[in-house]
């Protein structure tokens, strides 16, 4: 088989014109996952205040913290989007320790006020 004809130089090179454009990929909404966490994080202390006795709820919410931890790596590495991994874990996790904290502390105001 002959090998195929060579096309001209001029013929062959493609230029830029400056017109065509690299369209962005829609980024996907990392919001849902970061709520889905605030969320359980209420979940969970509202599970420690409720079970737990009042002198334990203060060593149970740093375990609750943890798990929300492993829940918004677990949301986030599900979601398959590596672009902002490390802020929307942060701010699932920072959210989960200020609901878990105010919880707490309405729980020890209230532990604090009963009888």
């Amino acid at each position: 088989m002959p090998p195929a004809p060579r096309a001209d130089a001029s013929e062959a090179s493609v230029g830029h014109d400056g017109t065509m454009t690299i369209p962005g990929l829609a980024p996907r909404a990392g919001l849902g996952g970061i709520v889905a966490v605030w969320a359980a994080a209420a979940v969970i202390a509202v599970a420690i205040g409720l079970a737990a006795p009042s002198e334990w709820r203060a060593a149970w919410m740093p375990v609750g913290l943890a798990g929300c931890l492993i829940l918004a790596f677990t949301i986030q590495l599900l979601g398959g989007h590596a672009e902002g991994f490390i802020r929307r874990v942060a701010a699932s996790v920072l959210g989960a320790m200020l609901v878990m904290g105010l919880i707490g502390l309405g729980l020890g105001l209230a532990s604090l006020f009963s009888v």
